[in-house]
């Protein structure tokens, strides 16, 4: 063996462990996933019922429920693209300036991602109680004693935006370092080439931060939709879908079918539901390279 081949030998001793993990437990379940989309199966019986597209057929043109739980998804992560997204890249260019105590802010505002989803929705939907909750005690407080005992997650018109708000609230650290983390790489010699030619703040930010963070931005968008889409924990911990399904999200109702022995239709589901982040996901990575163009 000649010391080319030896050496591209060597390489693929070294990445084999990771193809074969990446195999055993990435590739092979999504492959598995797909073929039991196109069977009707409880997950228990020994043999599964061949229906081919007939589930596919189903869930798209008689099954609104899914399609309401999608629209449901797509209204939280709107909400996180906007408001959290913004939330994020406002502390992120405070804490940017240096200013005093900044390795405090970063683990202070770092911590919600971090917790339990579970745990921190109980917490929240204990906050949120009409009859004891803190929310109302301190609406009350503040001279909206009209909210007094408004059952926040028990409300139609409520429970998604009260959702979606623990939802930002949670996940907003991620894309705070993130951020922070692309405006410290941004040379400081051309804020202050923009200062000598007298560009105030604004357009500082306009013409150097915001062309020099598109692929930041990309990024925190896809994992923000990616993350919103997927929401389950808080969900399933808060208002389990309720009131009157008016909550449930895409996973929440895969989890439902699976739990009522579905298992070959909640499969199509997934699968449904993962062409679909997919497609999201390339659009946004072409948007913006066109944009880096």
């Amino acid at each position: 063996m000649n010391k080319a081949a030896k050496e591209k030998t060597i390489n693929l001793l070294f990445i084999l462990p990771a193809v074969a993990l990446f195999s055993i437990f990435s590739l092979y379940p999504i492959i598995r996933t797909v073929q039991l989309s196109f069977y009707k199966w409880d997950g228990i019986a020994t043999t599964m019922q061949f229906v081919g597209l007939l589930q596919y057929k189903d869930i798209i043109f008689h099954n609104p429920a899914f399609w309401k739980s999608m629209a449901n998804a797509a209204y939280v992560t709107t909400l996180a693209l906007t408001f959290q997204n913004g939330l994020a890249l406002l502390l992120a260019l405070l804490v940017s300036r240096e200013i005093r105590g900044e390795n405090i802010y970063r683990t202070i505002f770092f911590l919600p991602p971090v917790l339990s989803g579970i745990v921190v929705g109980l917490i929240w939907k204990w906050i949120y109680d009409g009859n004891y909750g803190i929310l109302n005690h301190f609406l009350t407080g503040v001279g909206l004693s009209h909210f007094t005992n408004f059952a926040w997650l028990a409300e139609i018109k409520t429970s998604l935006t009260a959702v979606a708000v623990v939802h930002m609230w949670k996940g907003f650290g991620y894309g705070f370092i993130i951020l922070l983390a692309g405006l410290q790489t941004i040379p400081k010699e051309l804020y202050e080439a923009a200062k000598v030619d007298g560009a105030d703040s604004w357009q500082q930010f306009k013409h150097i931060t915001v062309p020099s963070m598109i692929p930041v931005f990309t990024v925190v968008a896809i994992l923000t939709i990616l993350g919103s889409m997927q929401i389950f924990d808080l969900i399933y911990s808060m208002t389990q879908g309720g009131p009157a399904g008016h909550t449930h999200v895409p996973i929440t109702r895969i989890y439902q079918f699976m739990g009522n022995g579905e298992f070959g239709y909640s499969t199509a589901m997934s699968v449904i539901f993962g062409c679909l982040l997919l497609a999201v996901s390339f659009i946004q990575i072409e948007v913006s390279r066109r944009m880096n163009k």
